[in-house]
C-alpha cells in the first residue's frame, strides 16, 4: 500500500465521522451548543472543513474551495475569507448558523478536492518541507497528518455534541 492509500483512508474516516455527526439534524440542533459559550456541530464542521481546506489548499499551491466554488458567499457569515476559525469568540461560534446540506456540501467538496491531491503524491513527495516557520520545519506528510488529527477531533467533538443535543431532545 501507498502512504498515499492511508493518507485517502484516513481523510474518508473523517468524512464518515462528519457525516454521521451532521446527517438529519436541524439548524436549531447543529446550531445548538451545550453552554453558553461551548462549540455547536454547525461551527464545528465548518471549522475542521476550513482548517481541511486551508491547508490542503496552501501545501498544494490551490486555491481554496471555501472562495474557488463560492462556498463563502452561500454561508453568508461575516467572516474574512480567510477565516478558518482559529481562535474565534463565542459571539463568532454563534454567528455560524447552516443547514445540514450546506455543511456537509462544502465539507464534500473540500473533502473530494483533497482527495484528487493526495492521488499523485509518492512517498518522497511526503518528506517536502511545507512550512519553515516551525523547528524542525513541518514536512507534507507531517502536515496532513495534523490535519487528519484536528478533523477527527473536531468530528468526535461534534458527534459527542449530538448525542447530548440527541437526548437532551429525548431521542
Amino acid at each position: 500500500m501507498r502512504s498515499a492509500d492511508l493518507l485517502v483512508d484516513a481523510f474518508g474516516r473523517v468524512q464518515e465521522a462528519v457525516h454521521g455527526a451532521v446527517e438529519g439534524l436541524s439548524e436549531d440542533e447543529l446550531t445548538a451548543r451545550i453552554d453558553e459559550d461551548a462549540n455547536s456541530i454547525a461551527w464545528l464542521v465548518w471549522h475542521l472543513t476550513r482548517i481541511q481546506d486551508d491547508h490542503v489548499a496552501g501545501v498544494f499551491d490551490a486555491e481554496q474551495v471555501w472562495t474557488a466554488d463560492g462556498w463563502k458567499a452561500r454561508f453568508g457569515l461575516p467572516f474574512s475569507a480567510r477565516a478558518t476559525g482559529y481562535g474565534h469568540s463565542s459571539s463568532q461560534v454563534a454567528a455560524v448558523r447552516a443547514p445540514a446540506e450546506l455543511l456537509l456540501g462544502y465539507y464534500d467538496a473540500v473533502h473530494e478536492q483533497s482527495l484528487k491531491h493526495l492521488g499523485s503524491l509518492t512517498n518522497a513527495d511526503l518528506d517536502r518541507v511545507v512550512d519553515e516557520a516551525w523547528d524542525p520545519p513541518v514536512t507534507l506528510g507531517v502536515r496532513l497528518v495534523s490535519v487528519i488529527a484536528e478533523d477527527n477531533q473536531h468530528a468526535g467533538q461534534a458527534a459527542y455534541v449530538r448525542g447530548v443535543v440527541e437526548r437532551r431532545a429525548g431521542a
